[in-house]
Order: C-alpha cells, then sequence, then structure tokens
C-alpha cells in the first residue's frame, strides 16, 4: 500500500475538522509532505466523489460527503484501485504434474486462504469511517481538533 493512503486519511481527519476548503500546498504543509504528490493523492478523492476541490481566492479540498458517510475502504480503493492485493497466477499449473486446464485461482489452498484475507481487510475498512477515526482521535486527544482548527486559522 502507498504512502499516499496514509497520507490522504489523515488529511480526510483534518478536514473533517476545519470544515471549509484548505489548499493543497497548506494541507501538505501541515506534515511536510511534497505539495505536488498530495495534490495528485487528493484529485483521486475528487475523482471518487469523496472530496471537492473549489477554486479561487477561498478555494481549495474539502469532504465531498459528511465524514460519517465516508468509509476508509473508499479513501483507500481511490488511491490504490480496487484490484485484489493478491493475484493468483496460477503456478500449479506449471508444476509437474499440474494440469492446465484447472481453475487455481478457485481451487489453491493459498489462494482461497489470500482471498478470505483480504476479504476480512476490506469488510473491516468498509466498516469504518472518517468520522470514526475522528472520534477515536478525539477520544484519545481531546484537544486536538481544535488545536488542528488554530494551525489551518
Amino acid at each position: 500500500m502507498s504512502e499516499g493512503v496514509e497520507w490522504v486519511l489523515h488529511t480526510c481527519v483534518n478536514l473533517s475538522w476545519i470544515g471549509r476548503p484548505v489548499r493543497s500546498a497548506r494541507l501538505a504543509a501541515f506534515y511536510d509532505l511534497p505539495p505536488a504528490y498530495l495534490n495528485k493523492q487528493l484529485q483521486a478523492l475528487v475523482r471518487a466523489g469523496i472530496l471537492t476541490s473549489v477554486s479561487g481566492p477561498k478555494g481549495g479540498f474539502a469532504l465531498a460527503r459528511e465524514p460519517a458517510s465516508i468509509t476508509l475502504l473508499e479513501v483507500v480503493t481511490a488511491i490504490e484501485g480496487a484490484d485484489p492485493a493478491f493475484r493468483c497466477a496460477g503456478i500449479l499449473g506449471d508444476s509437474p504434474w499440474g494440469d492446465t486446464s484447472t481453475d487455481y485461482v478457485a481451487t489453491c489452498v493459498i489462494s482461497t486462504a489470500m482471498r478470505k484475507a483480504e476479504l476480512a481487510w476490506r469488510e473491516e475498512l468498509a466498516g469504518q469511517t472518517v468520522a470514526d477515526v475522528c472520534a477515536s482521535v478525539e477520544r484519545r486527544a481531546p484537544g486536538e481538533p481544535e488545536r488542528t482548527r488554530r494551525w489551518f486559522g
């Protein structure tokens, strides 16, 4: 998974607390990230309908929906794509006693285990929202939302 996932998840949390559009350069400065690369990741979230991009002097990026309606899986998928993390190439068919007509993606024990694990991972991410993450942070560090809002001024 690329570091862009971490960057945009933190940025979504910050945007939920700020409540207004913020320029990508300012968002990048908060974590000392490369502005151009963060901007590229933010544009992917715009295409996915997670963020909006507002032009003009008070423009920037803002959440397109309520934080409670944005799942972590949506954010990860916007950055990483929907392809499975594990791709069975069916190499068992190339083994000395393999059968190239067998569907090893469906029958291979390793393929089945990996798909099962990925399903659990995706279900966990789909069950958590940006609002859930915000609430967890606020329980651990109650002053964080206000401190973040002040930093972004």
